[in-house]
């Protein structure tokens, strides 16, 4: 099947019908077997994703009139040949031929003088193309403008290189497991499989490949060697600071990255309580402990109804990772920019708040938490911290002490592409 065609229809899944960008893209790539193909495909659906805000009112003006709702695919076919005459190093005349080829698998071979006359007439005006590029903030910048000027509010001195950062491609970081690794001897033996690759700048066991690859491909992965892991999430279990024989809560807990680093750093003494209220995402936590051979305790429930999971043994340490408006990891899923509305904020600081104050009560005195984020919006990070300590009692903002991200009132922020981490907060609370 042409592989435009596939790359259309999981656009249209995506964006006119709401599914997320793993799951149309799991969906989409499973006819294909060739590993070019699927990777092609997955560069043009995260490419049009990446650029969809600028590419769309390009597309706009080649059109004399809107297209059918029913003839959605017909977009976001477009969309794909836009792409690749304005991002990639195909030859135009390829480009066009395969695109216009397209039109046969969506069944819609009548549509094959229009797709190539609309892609013929944007060659033709590339230079009006680019100055739509430049018309506004949304246009040049690729995002909706609801989010740019969010952007501009808490970050007034950083949002265009925030904005642009969203727009790179991400690298794969790797989290070493200590309990069967070293990253000295890891490295080794990804110089041995001629993989380019370093250490991470602030994360004990972080290395950073020079390019992506298919994990399945990296030695000993499938045996628990190693995993993906963003740089930025790596710093969540050290601020932990966790003592021996410690009980920890892991709240929101999959796909159980955090969870596993905190085993991998500590004996078995340590007894992690993972919880997550998906039952798929708790199936993906499972898997993620069976790979790496480690334990935990884990519930499928909404860990804010206590009542639903929790034995009455309180924690040493409570890690708080709650929903978030994911904005500091758009550029590793840029469908964000499609699905994610204004409105949504208030709701996720209501959830993160409720979150917050069900699980304060869990902790030991003496204990601490850790409230984690992958946003940089102001409103879910020091906006949710602030309200949560100046409405309580006893409750302690802890001074972290890091040579990465920017210190905030009540915590510390990364920013998009800091050193090459994914956007991340972290407060640091104590219970007194």
């Amino acid at each position: 099947m042409n592989t435009r065609a596939i790359a259309a229809g999981a656009l249209t899944a995506i964006i006119a019908s709401g599914k997320t960008l793993d799951d149309a893209l799991a969906a989409a790539l499973v006819p294909l077997e060739d590993t070019r193909d699927r990777a092609f495909v997955q560069e043009l659906v995260y490419g049009v994703l990446r650029w969809y805000w600028r590419l769309l009112p390009q597309l706009r003006s080649l059109l004399r009139r809107p297209l059918r709702d029913r003839d959605r695919e017909l977009e976001m076919l477009l969309l794909v040949g836009l792409y690749q005459l304005q991002y990639l190093s195909t030859p135009a005349y390829a480009a066009l031929s395969a695109t216009v080829d397209a039109c046969a698998d969506l069944n819609k071979p009548w549509a094959r003088p229009l797709i190539n006359g609309i892609l013929r007439n944007a060659l033709r005006r590339s230079s009006k193309l680019d100055e739509i590029a430049n018309e506004s903030v949304t246009n040049w910048s690729a995002h909706p403008e609801w989010y740019v000027q969010m952007l501009q509010r808490d970050w007034p001195d950083q949002w265009q290189s925030m904005l642009a950062a969203d727009n790179e491609y991400p690298p794969l970081t790797l989290r070493v497991n200590s309990r069967r690794n070293s990253r000295e001897r890891y490295l080794t033996l990804l110089a041995a499989a001629g993989i380019d690759a370093q250490k991470s700048t602030y994360a004990e066991h972080g290395i950073r490949l020079g390019t992506p690859m298919a994990v399945e491909s990296l030695p000993e992965f499938e045996c628990g060697s190693v995993s993906v892991q963003d740089e930025a999430a790596q710093l969540a279990a050290p601020l932990l600071a966790i003592p021996p024989a410690a009980r920890v809560l892991d709240a929101c807990a999959a796909p159980g990255g955090k969870t596993a680093h905190l085993l991998e750093t500590h004996d078995n003494s340590l007894r992690v309580v993972a919880v997550e209220r998906s039952a798929d995402r708790t199936a993906l936590l499972t898997a993620t402990l069976r790979r790496l051979q480690l334990h935990a305790v884990v519930h499928t429930a909404d860990v804010a109804e206590v009542n639903d999971w929790w034995n009455g043994e309180p924690f040493d340490r409570v890690l708080l990772d709650p929903p978030c408006s994911a904005s500091g990891v758009i550029r590793r899923h840029p469908d964000i920019k499609i699905h994610r509305r204004a409105q949504d904020i208030p709701n996720l600081v209501k959830q993160q708040s409720r979150l917050l104050n069900s699980l304060w009560p869990l902790l030991k005195p003496g204990g601490k938490l850790i409230y984690g984020t992958c946003s940089v919006l102001r409103a879910e990070n020091d906006g949710v911290v602030a309200k949560f300590v100046n409405e309580g009692d006893g409750i302690k903002v802890n001074n972290i002490a890091a040579d990465w991200g920017t210190a905030t009132d009540y915590g510390r922020q990364i920013v998009t592409g800091e050193e090459h981490m994914d956007g991340f907060y972290y407060a640091s609370l104590t219970k007194e």
